[in-house]
């Protein structure tokens, strides 16, 4: 055998593997010959063990950490792990009914979404990680203005999925309370369920033409909202929630201080993480990234486990967890499903009503 394609289903290449795998999730140590023949149900002599052990560090899934008689298994080897486990449909998936009431009685995006990535840090004692959604498809509902000095004016723009955002806004000219009310009403009349980006286009064409084309409202309009709108593109860097990063610092995995200090350091930039979760925006149910597989360096000790999640049916945003290879994926796939499904449900709701 030079190959793992060529293990096949039930033999005992596979049942070694599988063993090893399993083992080795659950102790943290490597893994030798005679503790598979003695605890676990293969029913193989410890030499026999060995030569199969053999065969499979010449395919690459499995290694001898150091000068360890023990061997631990290697990413290509956690992918075959895995996918025996989807295949065998041995993936425990959780019922609903089990978290189905944490997001009672939460109708705001904001919450749902940040108790989303606190559940998953703390179902699976990892980093919980959530992409907000995409402006793509959401559509703009109502704004609103309110005078709070001579310069300064409060800006509130509400979505059709009920998101919230506000801004202060330095203006140069004191506004009286009926102008700033015109100025929305004109505002929400011109551009009522138009989409976000759409709406942004628009304000940027009018911010660039001569406003004296413009009538008095939507001079006062423009100006207004263009800034907002200005601003809420600038906050590309929050649209992903990272929560329990901190758990990271007790898994006997992540010793080396330099790496344990370039993941953290990941988490607070943002980047890599918001690049990774729109990957998998592209497809539907759980992904899987084991080490490198996920594209970036920096994540090479870890394991991604990531989710779509819809609203009304639409793909909008990604959760999931990061964590060590060594993981029992069953439970941190059946929680990131379950998540997704739950955070889905859940924000559809917020946006009916």
């Amino acid at each position: 055998m030079t190959d793992h394609e060529n293990i096949t289903p039930g033999s005992r290449a596979e049942l070694v593997l599988m063993g090893l795998i399993s083992k080795y999730i659950n102790d943290g140590t490597p893994v030798g010959s005679r503790t598979l023949s003695k605890e676990t149900d293969l029913e193989l002599s410890p030499a026999t063990i060995r030569n199969v052990m053999s065969d499979l560090e010449m395919c690459g899934l499995i290694d001898a950490p150091h000068t360890s008689a023990g061997r631990v298994p290697t990413p290509k080897g956690y992918r075959f792990f895995i996918n025996c486990l989807m295949s065998a449909g041995n993936i425990q998936t959780q019922a609903a009914s089990e978290y189905g009431d944490v997001f009672d009685g939460i109708s705001d995006q904001k919450s749902i979404l940040t108790g989303a990535a606190d559940m998953l840090s703390q179902i699976t004692s990892f980093a919980g990680v959530l992409s907000t959604p995409t402006k793509t498809g959401v559509a703009f509902k109502q704004i609103e203005f309110l005078k709070l000095s001579p310069q300064r004016v409060l800006a509130i723009l509400i979505t059709q999925d009920g998101q919230v955002q506000n801004r202060v806004l330095a203006v140069d000219k004191d506004y009286s309370d009926s102008e700033l009310v015109e100025a929305a009403n004109f505002f929400n009349a011109t551009y009522d369920s138009w989409n976000l980006d759409t709406v942004r286009t628009d304000l940027a064409r009018h911010m660039r033409s001569d406003h004296k084309d413009m009538h008095r409202e939507m001079r006062t309009a423009v100006k207004m909202a263009g800034e907002l709108f200005e601003s809420e593109s600038e906050s590309e860097k929050d649209s992903v929630l990272v929560s329990g990063e901190n758990n990271l610092l007790g898994i006997p995995d992540f010793a080396e201080l330099e790496k344990i200090k370039g993941l953290f350091d990941t988490f607070k930039t943002k980047q890599v993480l918001y690049d990774l979760l729109q990957k998998s925006l592209e497809t539907s149910g759980v992904q899987i990234f084991i080490g490198e597989e996920s594209g970036y360096k920096i994540l090479e000790d870890c394991s991604v486990i990531a989710a779509p999640y819809e609203v009304d049916n639409e793909r909008v945003g990604v959760l999931g967890v990061i964590g060590p290879t060594r993981m029992h994926y069953n439970e941190v796939i059946s929680a990131v499903d379950i998540t997704a499904r739950l955070v889905g449900s859940a924000l559809s709701s917020a946006k009916r009503h």
